[in-house]
């Protein structure tokens, strides 16, 4: 209880340190007009016509997303949660934490416990906040909220979406990071919540 409040009192407020520039930076960049050029099921794609600092008119492309929820995971023996899944994009199969896209008005805790209801079965008894990130600001708007989770010794039934196929593996700590080495886990979100368990999470 005690390692938990401690947790509670270092752990970051969500987007507390994700905030727009204010207009008289000498790096701000005017909006001048922008048009939506592809709207997907997932996100859609801006281009934002701009002035840039220099006052020169340029654009940029923005992928607009709702924003995700990514969990790290440790069951009651120690051992950390994790989904494997093919990732199209890359040609690939990644070890990640679970995570998953926010719903119209869901709250990130909310999307946490149900992501991990429906990728592993497993229940959260505890789930604390680790921060948010910004995984590529270059083209795209969308916050990854991490949470840590302390899980139930035994899953349930998962609900995973009809497009989605994944495999659950344990691993304790010194594989997770020996995996982190070597790059059998190079997901960024996963690393991301990884490091900050380590620096805030309860020991």
């Amino acid at each position: 209880m005690e390692q938990n409040q401690h947790f509670r009192k270092r752990a970051p407020k969500m987007q507390a340190s994700i905030r727009p520039p204010a207009a008289d930076s000498p790096l701000f960049e005017k909006t001048l007009g922008s048009r939506t050029v592809f709207q997907g099921r997932a996100l859609r794609i801006d281009v934002i016509d701009i002035e840039m600092p220099n006052g020169q008119p340029a654009s940029r492309e923005v992928v607009r997303h709702r924003g995700a929820v990514a969990i790290l995971g440790r069951v009651p023996d120690g051992r950390f949660l994790f989904v494997r899944q093919y990732r199209k994009a890359i040609e690939s199969a990644f070890i990640e934490v679970v995570a998953g896209g926010l719903e119209p008005g869901e709250a990130p805790d909310v999307a946490a416990h149900r992501e991990l209801r429906e990728e592993s079965g497993y229940h959260a008894t505890r789930l604390l906040p680790l921060g948010t990130i910004v995984a590529c600001p270059g083209y795209s708007e969308e916050r990854l909220h991490l949470f840590f989770a302390e899980l139930e010794a035994v899953p349930g039934e998962t609900d995973p979406d009809e497009e989605e196929f994944v495999e659950t593996l344990l691993m304790g700590e010194a594989e997770v990071e020996q995996a982190l080495l070597d790059e059998t886990i190079n997901d960024a979100k996963t690393m991301a919540c990884w490091l900050l368990w380590k620096m805030r999470g309860p020991r």
